[in-house]
């Protein structure tokens, strides 16, 4: 705890008692000398009430330091944790909380929320730490650092993992979700499970679950869901609205645009070598449509939507169908029967092709899949 408002205090209160005696004698003179009785009960009492603030000055500044922090933390009219209702949407914990944490775990949280929204400046090609990943940020994926509403957020990470996740057919910890970001999204390497970097990503996910329940996924959590339509999504119709309202951003070849630093992304690059890979989940068509469509252009929100239903399915097809880097899948779903209806690369248990499986229409297959 800074010690110059204490020490502030403290010596301001010693200029008073010391004032007030000076002045506490100079009228026991005057009042002797003009017989007039002098007030010593009410002298005391002054007295008194500056040497308690002066003593309590003095408590404040012996007090160990982890104690005033658990004072302060303890304190029940604090913000500890999320706070929304079934009819609202989450948002994250009140960042004033931070205030009230354990210097050394809310110095890692900050770090981890750096990490996700810079995470091209301390882990890309350039990055201070290592050169790991392709040099976009995990928040251009994951909307506000892991915030927003339906912008890919993390507000149900802490409360479901570990989790069975039929992809990898096994167990899976929020260390290796993380990773698997790693090297799809960020089409780069694992970080060390034991390393600052990863505690400090899983540390900031534990602190935005906060208050959320084992198992609860709180409204607006993950992705919109969109309709499936009676076609297949097209991406020549994609190019489009990829053309009139994604390129501007994105620009035309669909790279990106770096920042003046050079070293991390204000857009990012949609394909070719340093975008997504193709076992990202966003190469499937229905995340990355109900991405777009609660999300995309800027300004865009589930509420105030800018793209209608068919052009978010079209744009994805377009940006899907742009040549990207390629991923060893063969080790994914195990269990063939488990894969989304959405999900590019056989085997299937059904008839239908890779094709329809990637652009769809998905409603027969999904109908199919119903059969009891």
């Amino acid at each position: 705890m800074p010690l110059i408002a204490p020490l502030t205090i403290l010596f301001a209160a010693l200029v008073v008692w010391l004032y007030l005696v000076v002045v506490e004698e100079a009228t026991r003179v005057l009042s002797e000398r003009a017989g007039i009785p002098f007030q010593e009960r009410r002298a005391r009492t002054m007295r008194a009430l500056v040497l308690a603030v002066m003593a309590g000055v003095v408590l404040i500044i012996m007090l160990p330091h982890r104690t005033l922090d658990l004072l302060r933390r303890t304190d029940p009219s604090l913000p500890q944790q999320a706070t929304y209702t079934a009819d609202s949407l989450w948002t994250g914990a009140d960042t004033a909380r931070l205030t009230f944490l354990d210097e050394e775990q809310g110095a890692l949280i900050r770090y981890g929320r750096e990490l996700i929204a810079n995470t091209a400046a301390y882990l890309g090609p350039k990055g201070s730490v290592a050169a790991l990943t392709n040099g976009m940020n995990c928040q251009n994926c994951h909307l506000d650092a892991g915030t927003k509403p339906w912008g890919n957020n993390y507000g149900a990470v802490w409360s479901t993992y570990p989790k069975f996740r039929a992809r990898s057919g096994g167990q899976e910890s929020v260390e290796k979700r993380v990773n698997d970001c790693m090297e799809r999204s960020l089409n780069g390497t694992a970080l060390d499970s034991t390393s600052r970097e990863m505690r400090a990503i899983v540390a900031y996910m534990q602190w935005l679950g906060t208050g959320i329940r084992k198992e609860q996924k709180p409204k607006g959590s993950g992705i919109v869901e969109l309709p499936y339509m009676d076609r297949a999504a097209d991406p020549t119709k994609g190019e489009v609205v990829f053309t009139t309202k994604c390129a501007s951003c994105h620009g035309n070849d669909g790279q990106g645009i770096l920042k003046a630093d050079g070293i991390t992304y204000q857009y990012p690059p949609l394909w070719g070598e340093h975008s997504y890979n193709q076992g990202a989940g966003l190469f499937r068509l229905s995340r990355f449509a109900g991405y777009v469509k609660a999300n995309m252009p800027q300004g865009a929100s589930r509420e105030r939507p800018q793209l209608t239903d068919e052009e978010a399915w079209d744009v994805a097809a377009y940006v899907n169908a742009r040549p990207r880097p390629s991923k060893d899948l063969s080790g994914d779903w195990p269990d063939i029967g488990k894969k989304p209806i959405d999900h590019p690369f056989g085997p299937y248990t059904d008839t239908f092709t890779e094709i329809q499986h990637k652009f769809g229409p998905f409603g027969p297959i999904a109908a199919y899949h119903k059969k009891p």
